[in-house]
Order: structure tokens, then sequence, then C-alpha cells
């Protein structure tokens, strides 16, 4: 069994890596010779290893080579660039830790360099010129971040929360300030909590012990406003609770906090605070409705995440208040962009109330060009940059108009709403929370350094830009998973891509955002558990879609809605459900199972995916796999094993139709090369339905492997048949281990994937990271100004070269029936004058 690499985290890769290149100096030295052959050019991993295995054809020796220190370098090398006779490598040894190295591919000398001597190495590949250039732009956030603390270790990555609250227990001025903080609530001009006769520490430790006492003597159901005149004497506000039993255990935390600070008990203090009252959400692009809008172009996932959200929201705003004991009407509105050609949809509607919320409305802004008209068509996401500060601007004044108050957090998503809530937020004075949900800077390999191939389609350089300001602006950054912040070991993150890097032409980035920073925080969405339901609970099963649902499953006549059949009803199904494209890896399912007879002998297949018909698809990617597809199930004879359905959009029947799964004692199956988060994984955990996910992504992290699911290699076909296989085996032979696997799956959603945990998290965060802004002021001042700087001096400038639709354009602008009507009376008057003319 080969030894693992002696590497500590207190070694350098620049002290160690002499030492490892002299145990295979010759090799290396041949390795590094032929990379230098080919020139300037920028290498990833694979790569390098191609390199390695041409340089040392003996499988052995190569093994050995790969097995030391050098092989442990070279496999942490997430990319290299090339410029004879040197070599620099960007090493990654863990998630959110690199080093920069730089070696003689002639004499194999290593010289350690800065992040921005790599960066600017890397550029000459690029553009050289400006790579000379003394006077480049160089952005550094670390610059000013001087106070900010940090997490060190990469396991930590995500727990923001947590660690702000450890550090603020820590810091023997945190009492003053919290008092400060206590002293500032108010609701409308209405004092919450204490009042400013309890203007010292001392004071108000003073009066906790008498309220305390106060309460204590009180039943514990009595309500808040018998007891009011006492605690309003000792100089105590309403907020404190409901009921004497809630005021008295309100009171012990405030009291256990300013003696014994400890972390856990701050961050129950912060969740009883009355501070969360109203709250804006940013979701500028594509068509953000509740009926008739998923599928439009930009509009999809996001739209429904927001819309489960802002009910999660609610609910929590709700019951804390009650609990606080306060009359108050909480407010949620969702800012999003009014379109006038909205396509049958209500994109056109200024307001709009949100279904099954009682206080929370969409609210459409239009989007208004530089020379003061609206724009009436939808414009894609990458296009939306010139419309964004003139639109935070009237959101900024709709939404004060609408709520009468200034909200008390604010909430962007994706990069424009990011932006706009940035703008937002600073220019109200309050707190900002970010979601990415995704950053298409990691979806396009090298579309930093290469900025300029794919700016005129994508304008990356407003988007990355935007998205520097939007994480600093940020008090903090909800994710979904961990691999979305840092990676993993192999692959860095999404926000991680973020930390350094280079747009060659316009600027170096050589600090972007710390991964390491507390405000990044995982707070995992859930499935509408009001529609995902165990498959169990009878009473509330939608049986209604039965009949549908199997004809969907087992009628043997192919229709635009489903084809091929299952000849053995009875057999359990396994189930996956997702787009038809590569990354989905549908395909890889169906091969699986072509190839593993004991699996096809134990289960069939049903798949929910795509179309049928490959004319029928506008997306290269997926007409590829939809012929894939027909190739498969022709190639392994699957027919009578596989049902194919066409794509579901109503999400009732979707979650049905995952019971119904249930009730063949099925499984779900997630088969993705990769997956960010995993939605569908959630809902069919929901259901009770056993789960084989992938391990590349999110569901690594939603699934405990072999307790509450299993992970599947989406790379290992074989061997993901084969555990599939397995746990029905094993099912047939012990049939309660179904059960338990159900169980144990639902027991994991409901301890740490549901949108109540969701959202009471995030609305404590709310307020214990406004109660850090105000701890972390001058520092949070520095950062704004440099943030400032970046958006007005750089943002803007890149901003206005993005082009402005011509909404005269024919291609621009949709063919309504009265145009089309318009053009062919036109066309038939000009043919009726010609053939006067010319045939009489």
């Amino acid at each position: 069994m080969a030894s693992t690499p002696s590497f500590k985290r207190s070694d350098t890769i620049a002290d160690s890596m002499p030492d490892a290149l002299k145990q295979s100096s010759d090799h290396m030295a041949k390795c590094f010779a032929r990379l230098v052959a080919s020139g300037k050019r920028l290498l990833k991993r694979q790569h390098l290893m191609e390199e390695v295995e041409k340089t040392i054809e003996d499988k052995l020796e190569r093994s050995k080579v790969l097995e030391g220190l050098i092989g442990f370098i070279l496999k942490s090398t997430e990319e290299a660039a090339v410029d004879s006779p040197y070599i620099g490598f960007a090493v990654r040894p863990n998630p959110g830790f690199w080093e920069f190295v730089k070696v003689n591919a002639e004499s194999l000398m290593v010289e350690a360099i800065t992040v921005s001597e790599y960066l600017n190495f890397k550029e000459t590949i690029f553009d050289e010129t400006w790579a000379r250039d003394e006077n480049a732009l160089e952005i550094d956030f670390g610059a000013v971040d001087y106070e900010t603390p940090h997490l060190t270790l990469s396991s930590s990555i995500g727990n923001g929360m947590k660690y702000t609250s450890e550090f603020l227990c820590g810091k023997s001025e945190t009492m003053q300030s919290l008092l400060d903080y206590l002293l500032g609530l108010n609701q409308n001009g209405q004092e919450l909590m204490i009042n400013s006769t309890l203007n010292t520490v001392g004071k108000l430790q003073t009066a906790l012990v008498r309220a305390s006492n106060v309460v204590s003597a009180l039943s514990k159901d009595t309500p808040f406003q018998n007891f009011e005149p006492k605690l309003k004497e000792l100089g105590f506000e309403k907020g404190w609770g409901d009921t004497a039993e809630r005021a008295k255990e309100t009171i012990n935390l405030l009291t256990e906090v300013i003696q014994v600070p400890e972390a856990g008990k701050m961050e129950m203090l912060f969740s009883r605070i009355p501070k969360v009252f109203n709250i804006v959400i940013f979701s500028p692009h594509g068509f953000f409705g509740q009926s008739d809008v998923l599928g439009l172009p930009d509009t999809g996932g996001q739209v429904v995440y927001i819309l489960d959200q802002v009910r999660a929201l609610e609910e929590e705003l709700l019951l804390r208040i009650k609990q606080q004991g306060l009359g108050v009407k909480p407010q949620i509105v969702v800012v999003t962009r009014l379109i006038p050609e909205a396509r049958g949809t209500k994109c056109n509607q200024e307001v709009e109330p949100i279904f099954g919320t009682k206080h929370s409305h969409i609210l459409r802004v239009p989007f208004v060009t530089p020379d003061g008209n609206i724009l009436r068509q939808w414009v894609s996401r990458f296009d939306v940059y010139p419309y964004l500060e003139k639109f935070a601007e009237n959101a900024a004044a709709k939404i004060l108009q609408r709520m009468k108050c200034k909200p008390d957090l604010v909430i962007g998503n994706y990069t424009d709403g990011n932006l706009v809530a940035s703008l937002v937020a600073g220019k109200l004075g309050v707190t900002q929370a970010t979601i990415a949900h995704a950053l298409e800077k990691t979806k396009y390999q090298d579309s930093d350094a290469k900025w300029k191939e794919f700016d005129n389609k994508y304008h990356f350089s407003c988007q990355f830009t935007a998205d520097l300001i939007a994480m600093n602006a940020a008090d903090f950054i909800i994710t979904s998973t961990y691999q979305e912040i840092a990676g993993s070991k192999e692959k860095p993150g999404q926000y991680e891509s973020h930390m350094a890097f280079t747009m060659p032409g316009l600027c170096r980035v050589v600090s972007g955002v710390s991964i390491f920073d507390p405000k990044f925080n995982i707070v995992a969405p859930g499935a509408d558990q009001s529609v995902y339901f165990p498959y169990s609970e009878t009473q509330r099963r939608y049986t209604s879609f039965h009949p549908a649902i199997k004809e969907l499953l087992y009628n043997e006549v192919d229709n635009n809605e489903h084809c091929g059949y299952l000849a053995k009803e009875k057999k359990p199904i396994i189930f996956s459900m997702a787009r038809l494209d590569t990354v989905k890896n549908i395909t890889g399912l169906v091969e699986w199972y072509g190839k593993n007879k004991k699996l096809r002998d134990l289960v069939n297949l049903v798949v929910v995916a795509g179309f049928f018909d490959p004319s029928k698809s506008n997306d290269r990617e997926e007409k590829a796999e939809i012929e894939k597809m027909h190739d498969l199930i022709e190639k392994y004879q699957l027919e009578g094993h596989i049902r194919w359905i066409a794509a579901q959009s109503d999400r009732y029947r979707n979650a049905e139709l995952y019971r119904f799964i249930a009730d063949t004692k099925g499984a779900f199956v997630q088969p993705a090369l990769y997956e960010a988060f995993g939605l569908t994984v959630i809902e069919a955990m929901n259901c009770g339905l056993p789960t084989f996910a992938t391990n590349k992504g999110g569901p690594a992290e939603i699934i405990v492997d072999g307790v509450s699911g299993f992970h599947i290699d989406p790379n290992n076909g074989e061997e993901s048949a084969n555990r599939i296989a397995d746990f029905f085996d094993k099912c047939n032979k012990h049939p309660q281990y179904w059960n338990t696997v159900s169980a144990a799956g639902l027991k994991r959603i409901n301890e740490c994937y549901t949108w109540k945990i969701y959202a009471n998290r995030l609305v404590t965060m709310g307020s214990i990271y406004d109660f850090w802004r105000q701890v972390n002021k001058d520092q949070k001042l520095a950062k704004q100004r440099y943030i400032q700087l970046l958006y007005n001096l750089q943002f803007k400038k890149l901003a206005r070269n993005v082009p402005i639709p011509d909404e005269k354009d024919p291609e621009s602008t949709p063919w309504t029936p009265m145009w089309c009507c318009f053009i062919f009376t036109f066309l038939w008057i000009a043919y009726y004058i010609l053939k006067k003319l010319f045939w009489g």
C-alpha cells in the first residue's frame, strides 16, 4: 500500500518543492522541457497529468512518482502558466488555501511568488503589453479588510454566524455595544425592549434581576399586557414575549449573555430580539411571476426558490412577532422588473399579491433606457447592466412609498439582484444579504482570462465586477452547500474562484473575496412540504392525479407525453427527473441500467426528461442527448423495461409521482456529473423515496451515505448500478430495509433541510449581522468607500458599453397579431398595384 506524501499545513510548497523535484529530477526535467517546448499557454491539472504520463511511460515508475511529494504538488495544482523558460504553478493543497511558485524548467530552481506576481505572469499569455504596464489596475479588497476577523480552517468555512457570535462574545466592549443596539430598537417610533432610562450596562443588569422576579411570580400563561406596567416602571418596553414564561426566558437569556457570553446563547438571544419586520428581495431578470412563466427565457428555479422562501419567511416573521407580544404586520416585497410585453403573463402588472401569504407582494419596476424610455421587451440577464442603477433608484423610492419605512433586511439574488441590493442597502443604510444561485465565472473555463472572447455575448467584464461589488458590500452571504463556497478537495468552489483572478487588459484582482470571511453561511433551502410530503400520509395524497399517473407510467401506447412501456408492472421503479443535458447524465443512468442485467431483472426504469423528438428542441446539447437516449434504448433492447416521460412542469403532479413511485417500493436516482445543490433529491426524500445521488456536489452533503440514502459515483457507472441492484436485492430479502432507509431519509430532511429551518436561520442572521454592522461600522465604511470607487470608476463605464436594444428593430420586437395584419395588408396592396401596372 502506497504511503501518503508527507506534507503539513506548516510546510510551504516553495520550501517542499525543491526536494520533491530532486527525488524525480530526470523525469521532471523531461516533463517540464516538454511543457515549455509548446510555447506560451495555460494548462489545467489534467494537462499536467497527461504530460507526466507521456514522459514516464513505465506505469510502475509513474505510479511511484505520483505517490510521492511531487505527485501531491502536481495533483494539487489547479493551473500552470507557461512562458519559457518558466512555469508558474497555482497550487491548492486544501480548499481555500493557495500558494504560487515559479519553476525554471531548465535548472528546476523554485521561487515563491505572490498572487499578484503569478497573475501578472499568467497575463503575459493573453496580453503581454498590458501585463508589462506598471500602472495596470489592481483590485485588492484585502487591503481594506484589516479589522474583520477570519476563520482559519477549511472545515469551518460556511459557519459564519457561529464564528461571528463567538468573536463578539470574546470582545470586552461587546456588552456596551449590545446595550446601544437595544436602545436603538424601535418600530414606527415605538421603543422596543428597553428605553433610555437603562443607559448603562450596570443599570440594565439590575433592572433584569428585578424584572425576572416580577415575571417569576406570575403564572406562565399570563399575557404581557397584565404585567407590562410593572416592567415599564423598571425601564422595559414591549418585545420580551407574549406571556410571562416567554418574557422570563428572554430576560434570563440576556442576563446570561451579559454575565457569561457564549455563542449559542448569543444566537438564541438574537433570534428573539424584535428587529426584522420588513424584508425586500430583489430578482430583476427574467419573467418573475407565479404562473405561466417557468420555461420562459432566464426563468426557472430561482423563481420557485424565492416564492417558497417568501412563504417560509412570512410564516417565521408572524410566529416571532406573536411570541414577542407585538401587534406588528410584517411586509415582504419581491422587487422585480415590469415588462410591458409580458407574453401572456402578469409581468406587466405593477403589484401582485403572493399566493399563500397575507403580507407579501411582488412589486414590479420597469427598466428605463438612458434616454428615459421604458424598455418594453424582455432582455437577457447578460444584458441588464445599463438599467440597474436607475432601476435601483426607482425601486428604492417605490419601496419607501409602499412600506412607509425602510426595510430591515434587503436580500439580493443572482448578479443583477445582488448589485441592486448593494445599491439600495447602501443608500438606505440597512443590512444586506446576497444569494448567488449560480456564479457564471465557474461555468465557462478561463472566462476571466479570456473575457474579451466572451464579452460581446455575455458581458462578463460587467458581471464579474458586479459580483465582486456585491460580495464585498454584503453583510452576509447565503449559500446552499459547502461546495458552493469552497468546492471539494479536487475542485475549487464558485466563490473560491473569486478570491484572485485576472481579466487582462481590464484589471488584476489580487484579493477579491475571502471564503474565510465570517459573512459566509450555509443555509440550505427545503422543498415545499405542503406539496412534497411522505407517501405514507394517505389522507393528504393528491388521489385525483392517480388515473393520469397510471396512464403516464403504464399505458403501452406511445404519445407526445411518454414513450416506451413497462412489461412487468409489479416490479419496483427506479426514477429520475432532470433536464436532458450532458451534466445531468440521464443518458448515463440509462446506460448503467442497460449494461446491468441484475438491475434490469429487479426493477423498471422511469425517466422524466426533455423531448423525444430532437426537432422540438432548440438546444444543440439536448438534441444530442435525445438521439443518444434512442440509441441506448435500441442498443440494450430496453423496450418493456424503460418508460421515458417528457419534461413535466406541474409540481403537484410531480410530487404525487414521487409518492406513486414510493408505493412501488422504488427509489429515486440522481446521477449528475455535478450538482450544485440537488432540489430533486430534497423533493424525493421529502416524499419518503429512498434516494441514490451523485457524490459530486451538494447531494453528497444532503445524504449521509448508507444511512439516509446512498452516494453514487457518476464516473463509475458499473459500481453505481451494482450499488442500486444490491439495495433492491437486500430489500427482497429483508422487506423492512426499504422502510428503514425511507424513514432515515425523512429524518435527515426534517432535521436539516426544511424551509422552516431556513427561515429561522435567515431571520436570526438578519439580526446578528445588523448588530455586527454596528460593532464593525468603521471597517464597513472603509470598505464601502473602496466599493464606491470601483463602482463609479469601473463598473459604470463597463455598463455603458453594453448595447441598448432598438425596440424598432424587428429582430427585437415580437410579431404581434396587429403587426402581422398590417404587414400582410401592405404586401397584398403592393401586389395588387404591381399586378395592375405590369399585367393590366
